[in-house]
């Protein structure tokens, strides 16, 4: 074999090997995405947590997040934050977000209560959103904290705001916050004006199977032409 022939069968193996490994990383990623789902399922299935469940480090928060709870606190009002640029079913406007204190010593829990429309007319106004006083008791899900979108600046005060991280949130209220956030469920609280209907975790286990396709198919597509081009087709040549 010429030089120039090794060269090219060097290069075929490895654009063959290579999208074939890349094939079997997006079946990995369909599996441990499969997986999740199994967990988000099965953890959805579980008695509500109480507020004595609810976990106070992150690594055992990640083990809760998806199960269901049970609160009973008291709304910190005047630390609400509207986290602007959320959308719910295409519309865009604001996730109200409010810690829940759970108790008089300071814990508490981020919770977002839902999602209410923008002003059209003036993007600072803020929508009229009705809290409780007292004693209330709410429904929800375990969630990470809220997520973050792209913003150019760095994070700033305010009821309105494009990011919440949770840290800098818990000195500045100066509440000891739990390492998670609840998404509240209806449960007749009387805040009807809070849209809750929020979206499942996007798991795309079929984005990836279609992706492995590919790249298998990709890597075949390679073994075939070179089997044809550097082979069969030379062959036929010299017999002609």
């Amino acid at each position: 074999m010429s030089p120039r022939g090794l060269i090219v069968l060097a290069a075929a193996i490895a654009a063959a090997a290579l999208t074939f490994r890349l094939g079997l990383w997006q079946l990995d990623r369909a599996a441990q995405k499969t997986a999740l789902q199994t967990a988000i399922e099965t953890r959805r299935t579980l008695p509500p947590i109480d507020a004595a469940g609810l976990a106070t480090r992150a690594e055992a928060a990640d083990e809760q997040h998806h199960r269901p709870v049970r609160l009973q606190g008291r709304w910190v009002a005047q630390h609400t934050v509207f986290l602007d640029n959320r959308q719910m079913e295409g519309r865009p406007g604001f996730f109200v977000v409010t810690p829940l204190a759970l108790d008089a010593a300071g814990d508490a829990v981020l919770v977002q209560r839902g999602w209410v429309p923008r002003d059209a007319s003036d993007r600072t106004r803020l929508p009229p959103v009705e809290t409780p006083e007292g004693a209330v008791e709410i429904v929800g899900r375990i969630a990470p904290p809220p997520a973050r979108l792209f913003e150019l600046a760095a994070e700033s005060g305010g009821p309105i705001r494009q990011n919440l991280e949770l840290e800098s949130f818990a000195r500045e209220t100066g509440l000891r916050l739990r390492p998670l956030s609840v998404l509240q469920l209806d449960g007749g609280d009387g805040e009807g004006s809070l849209l809750r209907r929020w979206s499942a975790p996007a798991t795309d286990v079929h984005k990836h199977h279609v992706y492995a396709f590919q790249w298998f198919a990709l890597s075949a597509l390679i073994v075939v032409l070179y089997v044809w081009f550097q082979l069969v087709r030379p062959r036929l040549a010299r017999r002609a």
